[in-house]
Parts: C-alpha cells; sequence; structure tokens
C-alpha cells in the first residue's frame, strides 16, 4: 500500500503543479496617479521664455507675503539674487579661462584683479536690471504671491567690464577686450544650453 500513495501522491502533487501553471497568469494592477484632489500649480513668468540666453542673463522668482509690497520685493530680491549669481559664474569661468590663454606675468595677481572687478562691475550693473514679467496673486489664505522675471543684457555686463578692466593701470597694459569679449561670449553660449 506503501507504494501505490507515494506513486499517486506524485501524481497528484504534478496534477496541481501542472493545473497551477496553466490557468491565466493575472496582471499586476496598473497603479496609475489620481487627479482627484490635486490641484495643478501655475507658475507665472517661468518657462522656456525666461531662461537666459546667450545674450541675456535672465532670472524669476516668487515671493509670499501678507503685504502686497513686501512680497514684490521678496520676489525682486530673490530674482537678483539668482541672476547675480548667475553672471559671477559666467563672469568668474571667462575670467578663468580668458587669463589662463593669455600671457601675464603673474597670473594669480592678474587673476585677483579681475575677479575683484568683476564683483563691482555685478554690483553696479543689477541696478540697471529689466522686469521682463510681474504676475500679482491673492492665495485662499490671504497672502500676496508676487511672480516675478528680469533680464540684464549680456552685452552691458560687458560693456562695463571693459569700462572697468580699462580704467585699471596693471591690467590694461596687458588686456585685450576683444579676446575677452570672445571668452564671454562662449561662457554666455554655455549657459544658454544649460538653462535648456
Amino acid at each position: 500500500m506503501k507504494r501505490l500513495q507515494t506513486p499517486l501522491t506524485i501524481l497528484a502533487l504534478g496534477l496541481l503543479l501542472f493545473a497551477g501553471a496553466c490557468k491565466s497568469k493575472k496582471q499586476p494592477a496598473v497603479i496609475t496617479p489620481s487627479s482627484e484632489g490635486e490641484i495643478e500649480v501655475k507658475l507665472y513668468c517661468s518657462g522656456a521664455e525666461y531662461f537666459s540666453t546667450k545674450e541675456t542673463f535672465r532670472s524669476n522668482s516668487v515671493g509670499e507675503s501678507m503685504d502686497q509690497n513686501t512680497s514684490k520685493r521678496k520676489a525682486l530680491n530673490e530674482a537678483r539674487t539668482q541672476l547675480a549669481s548667475s553672471i559671477n559664474t559666467t563672469i568668474k569661468a571667462t575670467v578663468d579661462n580668458y587669463v589662463n590663454s593669455r600671457e601675464f606675468n603673474n597670473k594669480e595677481e592678474v587673476l585677483e584683479r579681475f575677479e575683484s572687478l568683476s564683483r563691482e562691475v555685478v554690483n553696479q550693473k543689477l541696478t540697471g536690471t529689466r522686469t521682463i514679467c510681474e504676475r500679482l496673486t491673492k492665495t485662499p489664505t490671504g497672502t500676496y504671491k508676487t511672480y516675478i522675471a528680469i533680464e540684464l543684457a549680456g552685452a552691458d555686463v560687458i560693456a562695463s567690464m571693459n569700462e572697468t578692466l580699462s580704467k585699471d593701470e596693471r591690467l590694461r597694459i596687458d588686456y585685450d577686450y576683444q579676446k575677452f569679449k570672445e571668452t564671454f561670449e562662449k561662457e554666455m553660449e554655455k549657459l544658454e544650453k544649460a538653462s535648456k
């Protein structure tokens, strides 16, 4: 009897395995995000038309406050901070590449002098920014939100750099505006590609 039970057990197990393999396999449930309860947020003054280009530095920001004017000041301050950071990064790369491509007696001193003058230029030029988009909204909680986008022409920055660098006696001897401008334009092209 034991012999019969063993083949029967094996046969029963085989049938169970075969039956399990023949059953149609259920596809796992596809999980899709539910739009129930979600609210699309519209970001004004944002998108591709507000990215930096090879001709123009751009930045945008949002400021929120219970006071309408404070929300605008917050947005403008943050946008200017971002713009200054972008300009500083581009000018630093320009200066580094320019100085390294030129033969100066004391590269380290020249580099420090260029960087010092570029900070002065950026601080002066930020007052010349132009607002290209501004939207004011009021939230359901009663606060104001200001969306803002600003820009500054790269040509204005390079012209100011040239004017400032040309006045420096130590740099004027070896300074080549055309070469500096070419280097700056290459950095602006990189900035435009990075913005996309």
